[in-house]
Formats: C-alpha cells, sequence, structure tokens
C-alpha cells in the first residue's frame, strides 16, 4: 500500500481493509512512504499487523525508491510464502505492470486499488480486477442525504448498531458477483473477519440464523431461507422488499449530484474520473439517464456543474476528463 496513493486517511484505510477482508485473511501487508504526518493511522496498521516501510526523501529519486523496495518485497513473498495466493496493490502507478505481469505467471490473483486520478489505463487493465478508491470508500448519496439518527435512548443506539451490521452484511452480499446467496456460516466466517469482535448475542439473539431473521424483517435486505438444513443468504432486490426506487429528474438532480459531490471531498479527494461519479449515481439511481434530466451526454452535466461553482473540468495528460471538485 502506496499511503500517498490511498490519501492516508483513517476511514479510507479501514475501507480498503474491508474490501480486502471480504476475499479473504491478510496474512501479509506493508504500508511504504510513512512518516511521522501519518501517526493517527498507527492503531489501524498496528491491529491489521501491518509492517510500515519509512519514507526516507533524498533526491530526485525518492519516488522510484519506494516503488522498487515494494516490487522486491512483493516479489520475494511471492516466491517463499505459498500460502499467499492473492496480492492487493494500493496505487495506481504503470510502473508496477511487470510486477502485476509476474505475479499473475506464477498463479497468483492481483486486486488494484487507486484514486481515478492517478490510475494507469495500463495498470487497470494488467490486474485481474482493479476498483477505484472512490468506489471502495465512498458512502452511496442517498445515506448522505438521509439525517443522522439522533442517540437519545438506549432503542435508538440499538436499532443504529443493526443498521449498521445490516449495511456491512449487504455490502460482503454484493461482493459475491458470482453468486445469487451464500451460506449463512460462510457469511459469519467473513463478518468475523471484519468484525472479530462480533457476537450475536450482543444484538439479543442466541444463534446467528435468527439475528438474521431479525434483520431481514425489520431492513428487508436480505433473504433467509433453509435449503436441505443449510440457512443460505441472499439479497432481496428492490422489488422483492417493497422498496420504491427513486428517480432523478430535472429538478431534484443538481442536489443529488451536490450530495455525491460532498461524500468525495468528505472522504479526501479532490479530482476523481466522470465514470466514477456517474456509477455511483446510477447505484443509487438505478433509472437515471442524462436525457431525463434535459442533457443528451453525461460531458453535458459535467459543464452544468462546472457552471453551477460544483466542479472545475480537467484534461490529464492523457486527454482523459477529470473533475476537480469545488
Amino acid at each position: 500500500m502506496d499511503l500517498e496513493n490511498c490519501g492516508a486517511k483513517v476511514a479510507m484505510l479501514r475501507s480498503i481493509l474491508e474490501k480486502v477482508k471480504i476475499r479473504g485473511d491478510i496474512l501479509l501487508g506493508k504500508v511504504y512512504g510513512y512518516t511521522d504526518k501519518f501517526d493517527d493511522l498507527k492503531e489501524v496498521l498496528l491491529s491489521n499487523t501491518f509492517t510500515v516501510v519509512p519514507s526516507l526523501r533524498y533526491g530526485i529519486s525518492q519516488k522510484n525508491n519506494a516503488d522498487i523496495q515494494l516490487v522486491i518485497d512483493a516479489l520475494e513473498v511471492a516466491y517463499n510464502n505459498d500460502l499467499i495466493d492473492s496480492f492487493c496493490i494500493v496505487s495506481g502507478d504503470s510502473d508496477y505492470v511487470p510486477l502485476v505481469g509476474r505475479l499473475k505467471a506464477m498463479g497468483k490473483f492481483v486486486l488494484g486499488i487507486s484514486r481515478s486520478e492517478a490510475a494507469s489505463k495500463i495498470f487497470i487493465n494488467a490486474c485481474n480486477e482493479f476498483q477505484f478508491l472512490e468506489s471502495v470508500g465512498n458512502r452511496n448519496v442517498r445515506d448522505v442525504e438521509k439525517p443522522r439518527r439522533q442517540k437519545s435512548s438506549a432503542a435508538s443506539e440499538e436499532l443504529a448498531d443493526e443498521s449498521e451490521l445490516n449495511k456491512l452484511l449487504t455490502t460482503v452480499l454484493e461482493e459475491q458477483t458470482d453468486r445469487d446467496e451464500i451460506y449463512a456460516s460462510e457469511l459469519k466466517g467473513t463478518l468475523l473477519r471484519l468484525r472479530p469482535d462480533f457476537n450475536e448475542k450482543a444484538y439479543g439473539c442466541t444463534t446467528f440464523y435468527k439475528l438474521l431473521m431479525k434483520l431481514s424483517n425489520r431492513f428487508g435486505d436480505l433473504r433467509v431461507h433453509n435449503d436441505n438444513f443449510d440457512v443460505m443468504v441472499g439479497l432481496n432486490n428492490a422489488g422483492d422488499s417493497g422498496e420504491t426506487i427513486p428517480q432523478l429528474t430535472r429538478d431534484n438532480w443538481k442536489e443529488a449530484f451536490a450530495a455525491q459531490i460532498r461524500a468525495y471531498k468528505e472522504g479526501g479527494f479532490d479530482r476523481v474520473n466522470p465514470s466514477i461519479l456517474k456509477a455511483d449515481i446510477i447505484t443509487a439511481y438505478p433509472d437515471f439517464t442524462e436525457r431525463a434530466i434535459g442533457f443528451k451526454r453525461f460531458s453535458d452535466v459535467m459543464k452544468q456543474l462546472e457552471k453551477d461553482g460544483l466542479v472545475v473540468v480537467e484534461m490529464d495528460e492523457q486527454k482523459t476528463m477529470l473533475i476537480k471538485l469545488l
């Protein structure tokens, strides 16, 4: 993990770790470019047994030194540790493409994560899977718009805790792109990787199955059923849960886009690729189209947001559009 690339914020670091832990145990972790200004990350790094590689800044080659060290360490692990079958590289630098190629040739799975403004296209295409940091750490725009729950009583605190757990389980299930449902025992195993202190009794339930049913009945996002004595868990779609799919119109689209931009800024991002913004808007508003809000192309939407003083449209060296968040 290149700390500079991931923004070096506690919330973002936790989001990255959560994304990786959904896939499996982190057996070895290293962060590069550590300096005293990242002291607030100590607790997260230590609790996840990360090794810190400090940044010694000297001369014009200081950046390459960290890059080369990362490559050496990754190859050493790949050759000497058979337990590790997957690598996650948090950086978008094209210099890592040969490393990705060698890891894949050794049968390793490579997940890349980077800010959209710093991600090289060839690095993105080289990885087995790639995700943008904006998507990894981003809150859904509809969640941004919801008022925070007031924790004035034990009942409201309990509801907030269950809501957070329900959201986490939903995220885990959404990551299972190749399956509609998974075993409850598998879901609990993933949950314990993410939250080692988890215990269903803390939610007033004697078994994990009863907790799943409680969350399903309260929030309607989970689908729980028995299959030959095995408990299976999946996601309800909007139609199954009775939820009304939100719509963007010419009257309300600016508020939705402004809320999403605020979410990026709160996550520590200065610039994002417009494709990330569009993807997150579609996630929150599945029926979104440019024509529905009065535009022909998404680039026209960006120009209007620029006129409204929310963003500045820029072009990088590869002539790729970026939006600077104001």
